[in-house]
């Protein structure tokens, strides 16, 4: 049984939402996905070359408890908060810099739950980014 999560996507913005377009293509749109099924779309990327690091995309897609239970069966210990905190990180934008580039995709952002991440400072900021990405 494995202790510990592999290490983060090196381009974690591309990996979000390379993950992000086929669960919305084999899912639909979600709020949250189960871990399977981001596992599943993790296997079905360009990204799966036999390591298994979905557990990073889980923290952006799945809900918190689906995250633990999934962990506590699995044996790994993983930190939700604090790996979401650095895939989100992976797309923030730098100041004065304008939105980030991201491909054209039809993805749910809902899953950008700030307020679990940061606290009540920035709740309701995942609506507003949200609003942004329906244009695309």
């Amino acid at each position: 049984m494995s202790t510990g999560c592999h290490t983060a996507p090196s381009n974690k913005k591309e990996y979000i939402a390379d993950i992000g377009k086929i669960l919305v293509q084999e899912y639909g749109t979600q709020k949250y996905y189960k871990p399977e099924e981001v596992k599943t779309a993790h296997q079905k990327s360009k990204w799966y070359d036999g390591l298994d690091f979905s557990c990073w995309a889980m923290s952006v897609y799945s809900s918190h408890s689906d995250f633990t239970g999934y962990h506590q069966q699995t044996g790994e210990i993983c930190d939700y908060t604090a790996m979401k905190t650095a895939m989100l990180q992976g797309i923030s934008v730098p100041t004065g810099s304008g939105l980030p580039e991201l491909p054209d995709a039809d993805i749910d952002s809902s899953w950008l739950d700030f307020g679990e991440v940061f606290g009540n400072i920035l709740e309701g900021i995942g609506d507003f980014i949200g609003g942004i990405f329906d244009g695309f």
